[in-house]
């Protein structure tokens, strides 16, 4: 059936190209600390990612409103597939971070444009179309360090990287020659007359100005898991390559694992419990990880992991019920616009402190995770949902 096809082809493109990039940042860290010797050049490969990523996504979704989205989806996946050749034949710091800035240009329409060729071919089902679609996102992410390890992904190995071109490249042609005709040409998944001015009220409200903040908060997160954790890991608790792919299974894993539940749940029993409990997850992990010798580390992490898993699904349904529909679009786009500053901000950030004080930037980070904990525990009231 051409709508099974649709969701098929969609999401084996999108899992295709997370193996690819669970695989390289396993060892991404290490290769740019190694060339350096810096962990500042090391919080940049977060950060130029955050700043083409976000820069390349309001271009992609015009563009393919006025010529279709399909032709940006395979150029998106082939830009990422360059990216990956630009990391196998850079011998230089500045080379890798070079290929993340075309990285994040790649991935903007892939993230953007999926889930709205899918609300278009799935109108009746999209949640749940869509819903696959991330878990396969995430099933890949998963399984991307796992591929790293089973194929000696190390700091003395290239192949990763050239196997992320490859995959990319792959899931391009699956979407040139497999899309079906009905399917190709959609809407942006940000509504071109979206409003900054209602974004705007939106965020001065007390309770939204709280989330938002979270939301920030959530990106540093995440950005400092996938640049500078794994080396103040190595340098701290002794990690190496097998180390560091365990880590970034066990974050990917528990993100996609505590979104399934708590999603579910919240929306049976409320957001606020899972908004709280999620950042006091999140605090308790990073505040505590460099108590915890070798790979006991691992505990904290995964636990902080759930938290922001937690955190990210019902703040985005807690936004999404704070508004009209016709408004959604909007505060999607001021999610993200939040999560991308945070996630280039958090590793910068982390690295200012230095290699010889690291515990003290987890710690701090840790007060304050813990320090929103307490905001959103006092300002934000139970909300009904809709």
């Amino acid at each position: 059936m051409p709508r099974v096809t649709s969701l098929f082809v969609l999401s084996l493109a999108a899992s295709l190209l997370m193996i690819g990039v669970g695989m390289i940042v396993a060892i991404m860290p290490e290769r740019v600390y190694a060339a350096s010797g810096n962990l500042q050049s090391v919080s940049l490969i977060a950060s130029v990612f955050a700043v083409s990523y976000l820069l390349a996504q309001l271009p992609a979704g015009i563009l393919s409103d006025r010529f279709g989205a399909r032709v940006f989806l395979v150029l998106g996946y082939g830009v990422c597939g360059l990216s990956g050749l630009v990391f196998f034949f850079s011998p230089s710091a500045d080379g890798i971070l070079f290929g993340r800035l075309i990285q994040g240009i790649g991935e903007a329409p892939i993230w953007a444009l999926g889930p709205a060729l899918l609300s278009r071919a799935y109108a009746q089902s999209k949640g749940r179309a869509i819903g696959l679609y991330n878990a396969a996102i995430h099933a890949g992410l998963t399984l991307g360090p796992l591929a790293g390890l089973a194929i000696g992904a190390s700091g003395d190995s290239n192949l990763p990287f050239l196997i992320f071109a490859a995959l990319c490249f792959a899931g391009g042609l699956a979407i040139f020659l497999l899309l079906p005709e009905e399917t190709r040409h959609a809407e942006p998944a940000l509504s071109g007359k979206a409003d900054p001015r209602a974004l705007l009220r939106v965020m001065t409200e007390g309770r939204h100005a709280v989330l938002f903040s979270g939301v920030l908060l959530y990106g540093a997160c995440y950005g400092i898991f996938v640049s500078v954790l794994p080396i103040s890991l190595t340098l701290l608790n002794g990690f190496g390559g097998q180390e560091t792919g365990i880590l970034f299974f066990l974050f990917y894993a528990a993100i996609s694992l505590s979104q399934v539940v708590a999603g579910p749940l919240s929306d049976r029993h409320g957001r606020r419990g899972f908004l709280i409990g999620g950042m006091a997850l999140a605090a308790l992990g990073f505040g505590t990880v460099f108590f915890v010798p070798g790979l006991w580390a691992l505990g904290p992490l995964f636990l902080a992991s759930l938290g922001l898993g937690a955190f990210c699904v019902a703040s985005i349904a807690d936004l999404s019920e704070a508004v009209q529909p016709d408004l959604r679009g909007t505060v999607s786009g001021g999610y993200y616009l939040f999560w991308a500053i945070g996630y280039f901000a958090g590793p910068q950030v982390i690295g200012l402190f230095g290699a010889g004080a690291q515990e003290t930037g987890y710690a701090v980070l840790g007060l304050v995770l813990a320090g929103q904990t307490l905001a959103m525990l006092f300002f934000l009231g139970a909300r009904k949902q809709t």
